[in-house]
């Protein structure tokens, strides 16, 4: 059976300094209200970069069985 993964967003630990955005090959980040969301969530295509690069661990992808 195929994982299937999702990108989420703690943003109690996001602290808006915007480096998941500048490392998205896809631009589907951007940050609003010193946040960051997930501007084109259908053109994300669930390649991790963002986690690796994030400080505070605030994205990450999961994996649901």
């Amino acid at each position: 059976m195929a994982k299937n993964k999702t990108l989420v967003i703690n943003p109690k630990w996001c602290k808006g300094c915007g480096i998941c955005v500048a490392f998205c090959p896809k631009n589907v980040l951007a940050v609003e209200h010193e946040k960051v969301h997930m501007a084109d969530e259908e053109a994300c295509i669930k390649c991790g970069l963002c986690e690796l690069r994030c400080p505070d661990y605030a994205i990450y992808i999961e994996e649901e069985n």
